[in-house]
């Protein structure tokens, strides 16, 4: 385009919801040079301070123990819960930023809307956004693109096959899918926020607010935040083309709502005030963009372990009623509405990662390719983080050795395995890395003949169906009595990384969140179980050739670089405190040269 500004990268990520934040910050930190264009003034999307959506995943609000998603989501949330206790989301929105600005290969184009996709065949060419901000536009050419919109804007103006709305019951053969194929969508939604003032506060309500009594709402109890149920969109207001429509009836519903818990009828919300309402609905479903493999609801149910797995999901198959709440209004049955618990986690495929047609094209967040019904389950944040960051580390795989992602499927085991290098978890797949040192060694503890010390350098870095791969020291470490591990080698090994896995406990959330409700059952501050102060030190015929110091960590997964590789025969690492009254637990080391 005339007078636009031309920048070229390797991996070209659009969209800075969730998904766009782990997929771009994977795919830099594997070597790609790597751009994260978003629309907002802030990254984040539903999970930031426009929407305020807390982050639900795999643990069903604890319902399933150990199965919080780790790898980048893991160290943004933990990095929120050290510096942000009282879950204040524009804070949240600056711990996001500040991944995103200082990662090395990463460039942030913030305010940036992209509206034009130049297609060469069956490739990406370029594609077009301007800034609002600074009025720049900006052609932007990549190797691989990472369609990340939420609304699968990129996918759809460059031509991919999309799908919208429910699949019938014959097109996938899903047993609770409707029976004939329609174009519903599930509906937005928009929260608010209130606090006890400790002094009356009288509420008059504007002129559009609508009026509501006790049986045209469901549960309200709480009411310091706003309720899920308020969504509607999807049937005859489409949630893409008609989202301002949706937005102006929304904020009539709210407001009617906050008349009726001050106005309508005995709450104890003579004190509260309303202190926050979103203006940017948060979308649940719009498009999604087909795959070389489409997730169905049979595959949920199963809990089926793909052979090229690449990530996890285990939220419930929780695909709502139609116009949620007009239908609560209405007295409706909700027979659409009933959320079907899965007994076990199921992976995502590889598959569903890429454009089935667009050669370069990939997806992440919530319009990778599945059913209706599937995405009931995999729409939720946390399944989004985990394949996006799979998407990313797959991306920059491809961008580097000149790959279509569907070639990179070819190589299916290297990506599952720096994966799990990365810290995350893929169900069923077992760490084999023949780079890694930690299992050649014979591993010690300071307690005589322990079996739990092989652990950290096998199996999973997790509890797994109740069996726990942690090693765990046999007393709570102090400086004058620490616990440790060492590594030693019949042999000097030239070492320059060292990757440690703690014990963050899995089975807790850790997202902020305006429910009262959701931050009153998570621990306060961080997880009491991570290992906070240690040593690592390396040692060659006896004598110190390296010593690494780390106080006051709160990280689950640390990674040790050393400013220059040691030849070691021996590698000790020693626990002198958690960040509680604990053991020191630890479930993975790995050493690399």
């Amino acid at each position: 385009m005339e007078n636009s500004l031309k920048q070229t990268y390797d991996v070209i990520v659009v969209g800075g919801g969730i998904g766009g934040i782990t997929a771009a910050l994977s795919a830099a930190r594997h070597g790609a040079k790597t751009a994260l264009i978003h629309d907002r003034p802030m990254p984040g999307g539903n999970a930031g301070s426009e929407v305020r959506m807390h982050i639900c995943g795999a643990t069903c609000h604890g319902g399933r123990k150990d199965s919080r998603e780790t790898g980048i989501l893991e160290e943004i949330l933990l990095e929120n819960k050290k510096r942000n206790p009282n879950h204040v989301f524009p804070v949240f929105d600056t711990i996001m930023w500040e991944k995103l600005k200082f990662q090395e290969n990463l460039t942030l184009y913030l305010n940036t809307h992209m509206y034009d996709v130049c297609r060469d065949g069956e490739r990406i060419q370029s594609i077009t956004a301007k800034q609002l901000t600074t009025e720049k536009t900006f052609e932007f050419t990549g190797k691989i693109y990472i369609d990340c919109t939420g609304d699968g804007t990129l996918s759809y103006l460059a031509g991919a096959r999309c799908m919208t709305g429910r699949e019938g019951r014959n097109v996938f053969g899903e047993k609770y899918a409707v029976l004939e194929s329609d174009s519903v969508t599930m509906g937005n939604s928009i929260l608010f926020a209130a606090r006890d003032t400790g002094a009356p506060v009288s509420f008059t309500p504007p002129s559009y607010a609508h009026h509501y009594t006790e049986k045209d709402l469901m549960g309200h109890k709480e009411i310091t935040s706003g309720y899920w149920w308020v969504e509607i969109g999807g049937t005859e207001w489409n949630t893409i083309t008609e989202a301002e429509e949706i937005r102006d009836e929304l904020l009539a519903i709210i407001y009617g709502i906050w008349d009726h818990i001050k106005n309508g009828g005995d709450h104890h919300a003579e004190n509260y005030d309303l202190t926050w309402i979103g203006f940017l609905p948060g979308k649940r479903e719009s498009r999604r963009i087909v795959g070389d493999y489409v997730l169905k609801e049979q595959d949920l149910l199963e809990g089926k372990r793909f052979p090229d797995a690449v990530a996890y999901g285990g939220w419930n198959i929780d695909t709502h009623m139609p116009e949620k709440f007009l239908s609560i209004a209405k007295g409706e049955e909700q027979t659409e509405d009933i959320s079907i618990k899965l007994e076990d986690v199921y992976t995502i495929p590889y598959r569903c990662l890429y454009s089935a047609d667009i050669a370069n094209l990939m997806m992440g967040g919530r319009l990778i390719s599945t059913s209706h019904r599937a995405f009931g389950s995999t729409r939720v944040m946390g399944t989004c983080a985990s394949v996006s960051q799979a998407a990313g580390l797959a991306a920059a795989l491809a961008a580097k050795d000149n790959l279509t992602p569907r070639q990179v499927g070819d190589r299916i085991g290297e990506l599952q395995q720096l994966l799990l290098k990365d810290d995350c978890y893929i169900p069923g797949i077992l760490r084999q890395d023949p780079a890694d040192l930690a299992p050649l060694a014979q591993i010690h503890s300071d307690l005589p003949e322990d079996p739990l010390c092989r652990n950290v350098a096998f199996g999973y870095s997790r509890r797994v169906n109740g069996t726990d791969y942690a090693w765990e020291s046999g007393h709570i470490p102090t400086k004058e009595h620490p616990a440790g591990l060492i590594f030693c080698w019949d042999k000097g090994m030239k070492i320059s990384e060292i990757r440690l896995a703690f014990d963050s406990d899995l089975s807790a959330e850790i997202m902020p969140s305006l429910s009262d409700w959701a931050k009153d059952r998570q621990p306060e501050g961080v997880p009491k179980t991570i290992v906070k102060d240690f040593t690592i030190q390396g040692f060659y015929h006896g004598a110190s050739v390296f010593e690494v110091n780390v106080e006051g960590n709160y990280q689950r997964h640390r990674i040790i670089d050393l400013d220059c590789a040691a030849v070691c025969d021996q590698v000790e690492i020693k626990v002198f405190a958690a960040n509680g009254e604990e053991p020191a637990r630890i479930y993975e080391v790995r050493i690399y040269e």
